[in-house]
């Protein structure tokens, strides 16, 4: 960490690298490579807007195309566009400090600081209680595909979004007043439904200081004691890319194993360059995360998921018709859609506190025992509903968690069940724009 901002807060100020002046930034940015993975044509299209112009689209791969086949060669393609865009000058190194972003899409604007956060002040361990968490369990067969293309790379760029418990919004908010005097990196409307986007370099010390010192109010025991009781302090939570961010761990655990204790303070790959936000921000919308099961048809599926609702839970029925996506008292009402029908499954005195849990255990013990069925995790109700009628699948709609919960939840009760939640829609996930250097200078 360099001397000049050493803190305790698990923080890194980076030299950011942005796209040269006369970038288009239209063309550059690209959403999180983690969304529209059942549909191949929104990536299609992202691909017949960018053409032959520098992009983002260059240096990830759409999670639409992991693990098919052309993979080992879209690596290989990644890594040797960012060689590329180094040597000959498409990236350029920004003074040192943060990013202040501020994102209107959908009617909502939020506000977000783009820093490098400490890999060694996480694990994503079940039960772990580092100062960055997890907020879902970690699959770690998942890690293995995104490491190829972390390792070796020479640059990282985030689509990862943390979350930070500020209810007196001491830490971001601050610096959207000084906006005026900071130095604009960029401003552009982002491809495919984004919105909007400007980003602004806060790289004066006083401000970085400020920053940096709010942090660390919000850590203190003291101040944490007092709105969370006793246990031990979480400043960072995962809010959008947890599985990017246990890659960079695992990543540089092999990094770090085969370097000198003293190169390890510093090394570039100990820190992962993301977005933090402030779960109180007003443009911050928690929208739930659908599934769908893909090769069961509707009817087996109905059968299967009933008799592993009924195994895990007190009491399960399955009623036909339309069902509102709610809960109530002690019941989770967990509705869904075929090829052939409507319906909800009743579940009363469930096991889970969320319903989110009750239908992923049961969806678990399906998906184990159908040959062939697979599970997608979609943004959007009415993609869920236009996958499952045709036929095939089954698609379950869920309902959002309430922000208020995200915090005192994965304090008190460890890791939301995976996919509980989804920070708004796919077109309001971060796009990526800045990246970072991974090697020593």
């Amino acid at each position: 960490m360099e001397e000049r901002y050493q803190n305790d807060v698990a923080v890194q100020v980076p030299h950011v690298l942005l796209p040269k002046k006369g970038t288009d930034y239209y063309k550059w940015a690209v959403v999180a490579c983690d969304q529209f993975t059942s549909q191949p044509d929104y990536w299609e299209e992202a691909k017949r807007i960018v053409g032959k112009a520098p992009s983002t689209l260059e240096l990830i791969l759409p999670e639409a195309y992991l693990e098919k086949p052309g993979e080992a060669e879209r690596i290989k393609s990644i890594k040797a566009h960012m060689r590329d865009y180094l040597e000959k000058g498409v990236l350029e190194e920004k003074p040192q400090g943060f990013v202040l972003v501020t994102r209107t899409v959908g009617g909502a604007t939020r506000t977000g600081l783009i820093l490098a956060l400490d890999l060694e002040a996480y694990d994503y361990a079940k039960g772990s209680t580092t100062l960055i968490r997890a907020t879902e369990g970690t699959i770690v067969s998942r890690i293995p595909p995104r490491l190829k293309i972390r390792e070796g790379a020479p640059i990282e760029l985030p689509h990862i979004l943390v979350l930070i418990d500020d209810p007196e919004r001491t830490v971001i908010e601050p610096l959207i007043g000084k906006k005026a005097k900071l130095n604009k990196l960029y401003d552009t409307e982002l491809m495919l439904d984004g919105g909007h986007i400007t980003g602004h370099l806060v790289d004066g010390e006083d401000d970085i200081r400020g920053v940096l010192d709010a942090l660390a109010v919000l850590k203190d025991p003291k101040h944490f004691s007092a709105q969370y009781g006793e246990r031990q302090p979480m400043l960072f939570a995962m809010g959008d890319g947890n599985h990017s961010f246990a890659t960079a761990k695992a990543n540089w655990e092999k990094i770090k194993g085969n370097l000198p204790e003293g190169e390890r303070a510093d090394h570039p790959a100990r820190y992962a360059l993301v977005e933090v936000e402030n779960v109180h921000d007003d443009g911050i919308v928690f929208e739930p995360i659908h599934r769908v099961v893909f090769g069961a048809s509707g009817n087996r599926a109905i059968e299967t998921i009933l008799r592993h609702l009924k195994a895990q839970n007190s009491c399960a029925r399955v009623e036909l018709g339309r069902l509102p996506c709610a809960q109530g008292g002690d019941t989770h009402i967990l509705p869904f859609v075929t090829g052939e029908v409507e319906g909800a499954f009743i579940v009363s005195c469930p096991k889970s506190q969320l319903a989110v849990g009750t239908l992923q255990a049961a969806l678990d013990e399906t998906i184990a025992e159908i040959c062939g069925a697979e599970i997608d995790y979609i943004h959007g109700a009415d993609v869920v509903k236009e996958l499952a009628r045709k036929g095939g699948a089954i698609g379950f709609l869920l309902p959002a968690m309430k922000k208020s919960e995200f915090f005192s939840t994965v304090i008190y009760d460890g890791a939301l069940p995976r996919k509980t939640f989804s920070m708004g829609e796919a077109n309001e996930k971060r796009y990526y724009l800045e990246c970072r250097s991974l090697e020593r200078k």
